[in-house]
């Protein structure tokens, strides 16, 4: 009998999702640590160390280490990862767990290395990754070892990640380097060019939540803004509304919309049709945004759907693939460094 914990890990640049199996979701706080900056020690993981971003003393700062979906600081990595393993296993473990971690399919072996070895670092005996694209399709719930075409786009805080899975392994992929906070920079930056006005990443992600969107609205949405004037340094409210907002983010949902159709024109046509017939299916909580189903159908004629509970299809699927291990592995979607 196995007593090891076995743990899917969702370790995204904006949120970390845990799924253990037999358990479910353990674990789903926002991927940020706050540190001391005289010893390095971490004060914060997650919800309370996201209330910091923007607000920390000198001696304090709270930072997100991963980046475009792969490890920027890996000592910082490696601290969270440990805290996980403790919170989700237990500080006094008789058996290291085994991790299966989800990693962008456009990752380099560099990359895909690193995180192998910083969650071996943290505590676990085996650990093993998965792409995206494959983990989002296992959990929305798609037929992936039919002989038929299935599309999945995991839209994530860092990247973006197209697939096409036929048979239990991905025929064609890519993944753009645009996510979640590509579009809270491009609102900063849009408020910061119209009203010379200052706001930080929290204010830009409440705005996309209340009135962001990716197509024309029955009815447009406005909302008071406060941040701090470039001009006198003081205090300031604006009023923006969702039309200004949806040209601000125009540019990063655009090139979604451009790899997808290039996905599709290299999809091999017997694949082609079945997407046709059977749709596309979002992930990730850029799915969320409003109309950016209604857009992706308007550039490529082919339905478009939002997964049930998008924002935790990856760690579900994960944590699926856990139980279908040896299967999943023979398609070449996992990987063990």
């Amino acid at each position: 009998m196995n007593f090891a914990a076995e743990l899917g890990i969702d370790l995204g640049t904006a949120n970390l999702l845990v799924y253990r199996r037999g358990k479910g979701i353990v674990l789903n706080e926002p991927t940020v640590v706050a540190m001391s900056v005289n010893n390095g020690r971490i004060l914060a993981v997650g919800n309370e160390a996201r209330e910091m971003l923007g607000r920390t003393p000198g001696n304090i700062t709270a930072v997100r280490p991963l980046k475009d979906g792969v490890i920027a600081d890996y000592s910082t990595t490696l601290k969270m990862l440990e805290y996980i393993l403790n919170k989700t296993c237990g500080n006094r473990r008789l058996f290291r767990p085994t991790a299966l971690i989800c990693v962008p399919s456009g990752v380099t072996n560099v990359e895909r290395r690193a995180v192998i070895t910083a969650a071996q670092d943290a505590g676990a005996r085996h650990a093993m990754t998965i792409e995206e694209p494959m983990a989002a399709a296992i959990g929305a719930g798609l037929p992936i070892d039919s002989a038929g075409g299935n599309m999945v786009i995991d839209i994530g805080g860092g990247t973006t990640d197209i697939a096409v899975l036929s048979l239990g392994g991905i025929v064609t992929s890519s993944s753009l380097r645009i996510g979640g906070n590509k579009l809270d920079e491009a609102i900063v930056r849009h408020i910061r060019n119209v009203y010379n006005l200052m706001i930080g990443e929290p204010t830009a992600e409440e705005i996309k939540i209340k009135i962001g969107s990716a197509y024309p609205l029955p009815q447009e949405l406005r909302m008071e803004i406060r941040g701090r004037d470039l001009v006198a340094g003081l205090p300031k409210t604006v009023e923006v509304t969702s039309d200004e907002i949806r040209e601000a983010l125009s540019e990063p949902i655009l090139a979604i919309a451009e790899r997808l159709c290039r996905i599709l024109e290299e999809t091999p046509p017997e694949l082609a049709s079945d997407i046709i017939e059977r749709g596309i299916t979002m992930t990730g909580g850029g799915a969320l945004l409003r109309g950016l189903d209604q857009l992706l159908n308007s550039k490529t004629d082919i339905p478009v759907r939002v997964a049930d509970n998008p924002l935790n299809c990856v760690a579900i699927g994960t944590g699926k693939a856990l139980e279908e291990l040896d299967a999943i592995r023979l398609s070449g979607a996992i990987t063990k460094v």
